[in-house]
């Protein structure tokens, strides 16, 4: 089929996006947009009727125009009817840190964040603040620590739930409207009823039985099955993640292709006539669909799948791209807020990719490669080619191993989902379930051996441009790697193309290998080589390095491994002296494994769990002595003396975690006067501040908690700060750090540095002369 006629639908998605993206950001022009739009779409089709032209190409180029018109129209309306209830959920007075309740379903899958919490999607259906209810039905996300939810074996989609705690309005864009903190907990009203309750009980089961398989192959087997990742380890999801497989644990269009094919082949062989089949096809997608919950590709590629048989049901089966097209545009009616959801636009976007990229890549590949390989290699390329520009949005850093891995993990990813399903299934018959669940360990184990295998090499991940700019620069990159493969050198023009491509990489090689170097091995020579204090940008999380001569201190750890070893071979640091784990959250302990036997001391906070046990037992097994800390330990390390002024041994007051993680006083032996403030909120802010503890001035004081709103003003000015230091990731879920604690710092004369706007932060000095650099900005 000509590219054109390919083609033709794109233009109705592309307005649809386009209309849905204006209007869930700037949704005060919805109702003007959706006039416009149906007035547009009405004018085209009365000037075809009238005209009645008689070009074909352009007949069709109206009714084109006219559907394009006739869905972005509807995706407006869908927004502008949909607004007053939103504008007043807003509206409610609920920032500020108020109380708030609110009754609501879940409607998401129930996640774990990287600091441990967990979050979910609900619809809320009332709202009180303070003594006054208020009927609603808008889209909430709800975070609330895993100890916090009664029961916890209940919270499930499906579940009815009673959220406590304080809320804030949703980013713009986001269907959320608002963001709820379940700071006092959240109660199940009623567990999954009907269906839901019999999906959730199929996922469970599931989990059940692979609960006492080995390795990371059991995490994986539900989360390739159905999409649950509740097994996953954060190890694991980071290394699929830096392999490039992630998508293998999103349940996608490969999914519900391997469903309706099953269904559609299996009616076909009991003899079933081609409706039959169809029908077949069409109802075990929908229970897969309910089954994994409906998540943005899950219902993309369900759409897609259920436009596809119905052309099939027709006898009139569509190009592939034209199919995608009306997929997508129907959904950003049904949903325009997808319009804002990364995980839709990469669903859309690798499927769109396979469709027009794959056989040319393969043909190209052809020519020096066997047909197989070839073929095997076009399919992860085209994808990696068409989603690494959306993905280095998430984090600046491109997968160097990616097609490789995806091409040795593809052949047990199907193998793995479909048994994997039936396990999930079979539950009512627990012996076939383990034997299943067993079977679809052991390509699930492949997958997971391949992750860790490739997330482990050199160079796994290439540093890249950040934001936009970066993401155009790489799908330039990746168009210029398909005209190299795909272009065949048939004319001049396709030599010159394939020329100026092949040039593009050739500079783009170079300058990534450069920067690669200079941010590992060489990255010691772009710091400021009489450094002191040094806070790493590891996300929403603390590390900070303090060094005094050849000694070494690590105050937190970061919430992942890679990233805190990217800023320690930045530092060129290999052997910690003192590691102080302030607590052990995770956005502060979640980079242990990074140090594991490189540490001589660990200085550790109040325990909380097991958990926290088997940290501690790992550091001690690496050679490391522990130490629990207390007000007024003290020590050193080089010339420098810490001191713990925070917690007071044996409080109650106080339990472990955020409000017991350790104050530090660090100065001497050429660090400045340091105060670390860990994540105290401002209860035991105001305690430490009323102990005498502190020694002012400090030339730097660490914000607690990455600037929440829950802080004491009176400490900050007690500690007299001359440069506050933020460590905070970057557009993070909680709106650190809050404009209140930067005003307070500000109105004290604090100089302010952050990680999510300088990156890492270099400082050096003594007393009052104390010199600042900033990775981005110097």
């Amino acid at each position: 089929m000509p590219l054109r006629l390919t083609l033709r639908l794109l233009p109705v998605a592309a307005a649809a996006w386009i209309t849905a993206s204006v209007c869930v950001f700037l949704p005060m022009v919805a109702g003007v947009l959706a006039i416009a739009c149906w007035a547009a779409a009405l004018g085209a089709i009365a000037w075809g009727v009238v005209r009645r032209p008689a070009d074909a190409r352009l007949r069709q180029a109206i009714a084109v125009a006219a559907c394009a018109l006739a869905l972005a129209a509807a995706t407006a309306s869908h927004v502008a009817l949909a607004q007053p209830a939103r504008a007043g959920a807003t509206e409610l007075a609920v920032d500020g840190g108020r109380a708030i309740e609110v009754r609501a379903t879940v409607v998401g899958k129930v996640e774990r964040r990287v600091d441990g919490s967990l979050a979910f999607d609900a619809l809320a259906t009332r709202i009180a603040v303070g003594d006054v209810r208020h009927a609603a039905r808008v889209d909430v996300v709800v975070r609330v620590s895993p100890g916090d939810v009664h029961p916890r074996s209940q919270l499930d989609v499906g579940s009815e739930v009673e959220v406590r705690g304080t809320a804030r309005g949703g980013r713009p864009g986001d269907r959320a409207v608002l963001e709820l903190r379940a700071s006092r907990g959240v109660d199940v009203i009623r567990p999954p009823q009907q269906t839901a309750a019999v999906t959730a009980g199929l996922r469970r089961g599931l989990v059940a039985a692979v609960d006492d398989l080995p390795g990371d192959g059991a995490g994986l087997v539900p989360g390739l099955a159905v999409g649950d990742t509740s097994m996953v380890s954060a190890e694991l999801d980071t290394a699929m993640k830096e392999s490039s497989l992630s998508h293998l644990t999103a349940v996608s269009g490969a999914n519900c292709a391997l469903v309706v094919g099953l269904a559609f082949f299996g009616a076909a062989a009991a003899g079933a006539a081609r409706a039959l089949r169809v029908v077949a096809g069409l109802a075990a997608l929908a229970g897969f669909v309910v089954l994994v919950t409906p998540e943005p590709s899950v219902v993309r590629a369900g759409v897609m799948a259920a436009i596809a048989m119905s052309a099939v049901l027709l006898g009139r089966p569509g190009a592939g791209m034209s199919i995608l097209s009306l997929a997508v545009a129907v959904l950003l009616v049904a949903d325009p807020w997808l319009a804002g959801s990364l995980g839709f636009a990469l669903s859309a976007a690798a499927t769109g990719s396979l469709l027009l990229s794959a056989r040319p890549l393969a043909r190209g590949l052809e020519r020096v490669l066997p047909r197989a390989l070839a073929l095997a290699l076009a399919v992860p390329l085209a994808a990696q080619l068409a989603c690494g520009p959306l993905l280095v949005l998430i984090a600046p850093q491109v997968p160097l191993y990616g097609v490789l891995a995806n091409l040795l993990a593809a052949p047990a990813a199907p193998v793995a989902t479909v048994v994997g399903l039936a396990a999930c299934l079979t539950a009512p018959v627990p012996w076939l379930q383990d034997g299943l669940a067993a079977l679809a360990w052991v390509p699930a184990a492949w997958i997971a051996g391949t992750a860790t295998t490739f997330s482990d090499l050199p160079g796994d991940l290439l540093p890249w441009i950040e934001g936009v700019p970066g993401a155009v620069a790489l799908a330039l990159v990746g168009l210029a790697a398909g005209v190299v493969i795909a272009v065949r050198r048939s004319s001049r023009r396709a030599r010159v193309a394939v020329a100026l491509s092949a040039v593009v990489l050739s500079t783009v090689t170079g300058v990534v290998a450069g920067s690669g170097l200079l941010t590992s091995v060489g990255g010691r020579w772009t710091l400021p080589q009489d450094w002191t204090v040094l806070a790493c940008d590891v996300g929403q999380g603390d590390a900070i390095l303090l060094r005094s001569g050849d000694a070494v201190a690590l105050v937190d750890t970061g919430p992942a491994p890679d990233s805190l070893t990217a800023c320690l071979d930045r530092a060129g640091l290999g052997r910690i002296d003192l590691l102080a784990l302030t607590h052990f959250d995770l956005d502060h302990a979640g980079g242990v494994d990074a140090v594991v036997g490189r540490v001589d001391t660990v200085l550790h906070g109040p325990t909380a769990s097991g958990d926290d046990g088997r940290v501690l037992e790992e550091f001690a097994r690496g050679g490391a002595q522990l130490i629990a800390s207390r007000s007024g330990l003290s020590g050193a390390f080089g010339d420098a003396r810490w001191r713990v002024l925070w917690p007071t041994a044996r409080s109650r007051a106080f339990p472990s975690g955020n409000d017991a993680s350790i104050v530090l006083d660090v100065r001497g032996g050429g660090i400045p006067p340091t105060l670390l403030l860990g994540d105290l909120s401002a209860s035991p802010q105001r305690a430490l501040e009323a102990s005498g503890a502190l020694q002012p001035p400090y030339a730097v004081v660490k914000v607690a908690h990455h600037g929440s709103a829950d802080q004491d003003a009176a400490l900050y000015a007690a500690a007299q700060p001359g440069l506050a230091l933020v460590t905070v990731g970057a557009d993070n879920d909680y709106g650190h750090p809050r404009a209140e604690i930067l005003d307070a710092l500000t109105g004290l004369g604090a100089l302010i540095a952050r990680t999510d706007v300088d990156g890492i932060v270099a400082i050096w000095g003594s007393g009052d002369a104390v010199s600042i650099w900033r990775e981005r900005g110097g």
